[in-house]
């Protein structure tokens, strides 16, 4: 196919504005980047702590967007890992240094020198991208583009927060039933987990929903559950939760924080974090986390619930992502299937 030299793309120029339809070049790879055509990309509440200046310092102009599925339409001098005509999966972890203590004993979600896709380094919110081969996979094909989208950032940030408490106990929490809970929900039942889900006060619809995909009890977050929790997941960015939850949990239970950004943590009595509960927060995401987690999902199987958005409704889509609009994941569709 013929790549045009300048492209279309939703761009933040300035943090607290809407994103603005723009014309820019079509990048080029580098040695170890494949250049995609865009098919789709999911828009993530990361995107939005983006957008509101929430995390400081990102690219500027940039583009956002961190699930991006595509087709590699041309490779870099040093790529081998990929071929034009495939299709690929770019997550939020572009790149890391390799050579930190972090990344040395296989921590590198914890690298020191990162590159994040969609904050640091360009996104998916555009016609084209390019990303390094090395931090892309393979997608499953029993996925289409739209439904593949949000197992790259919701599915595996899930799935990591998971990982972390899923061997706390049989009972588990999730507070906050958006994009990446709903995945989660359907790994933890297929492990044999009760879930129980967390919403905001009122939401009975999305507590039905929750009950749908598998949830044993679903109710407000100012509530708690019929029983004790073994571990508890909060997805959503709101501090005064990480009280809530431990309130929730059992001696010994364990909650995790699995947000890149959230509001302050109130204080609370030290007999809610006795009995040896643990909090701990996710950051990032390591590639055998990717792969691990990209082989299970058509295994379970995952189902993404997914709402579209043109390209240009960028800033629809984060808007409706902001007021808790969203059933399942939002996904913009850049190029049809």
């Amino acid at each position: 196919m013929k790549i045009p030299r300048r492209m279309q793309a939703m761009v933040l120029e300035e943090p607290g504005q809407p994103l603005k339809w723009r014309q820019v070049p079509t990048p080029q790879p580098g040695p170890e980047q494949v250049l995609i055509r865009v098919h789709a990309c999911g828009v993530c509440r990361t995107d939005l702590h983006v957008v509101d200046g929430e995390l400081p310092h990102p690219k500027l102009p940039l583009i956002l967007g961190h699930e991006i599925v595509g087709t590699v339409v041309a490779t870099g001098s040093a790529v081998r890992q990929f071929q034009v005509g495939e299709r690929l999966g770019v997550p939020w972890l572009g790149h890391t240094c390799g050579a930190c203590r972090y990344c040395r004993d296989g921590r590198e979600n914890l690298c020191n020198n990162p590159g994040f896709t969609g904050y640091t380094l360009d996104g998916g919110y555009a016609e084209y991208t390019v990303a390094d081969q090395r931090y892309s996979f393979p997608l499953p094909p029993a996925y289409g583009d739209a439904e593949a989208a949000p197992l790259l950032c919701a599915g595996l940030i899930g799935y990591r927060s998971y990982h972390m408490a899923r061997d706390a106990g049989e009972r588990l929490g999730i507070y906050g039933f958006g994009a990446a809970a709903h995945i989660t929900v359907q790994i933890a039942v297929y492990q044999g987990k009760k879930v129980y889900a967390f919403t905001r006060p009122g939401d009975t619809e999305t507590q039905e929903f929750a009950r749908q995909l598998g949830a044993v009890w679903a109710g407000n977050s100012d509530e708690l559950p019929p029983e004790e929790l073994d571990a508890a997941i909060i997805f959503a960015p709101v501090g005064s939760l990480i009280p809530a939850a431990l309130k929730a949990s059992a001696k010994g239970g364990v909650v995790v924080s699995g947000g890149i950004h959230m509001s302050d943590i109130p204080s609370f009595p030290y007999d809610l974090l006795w009995g040896e509960r643990v909090v701990r927060s996710v950051a990032n995401l390591t590639r055998a986390d990717g792969e691990e987690f990209l082989d299970l999902a058509p295994r379970v199987p995952v189902k993404t619930a997914v709402q579209t958005f043109p390209l240009k409704a960028a800033n629809e889509a984060l808007n409706r992502l902001r007021h808790g609009q969203i059933q399942g994941a939002a996904v913009l569709v850049v190029r049809e299937e």
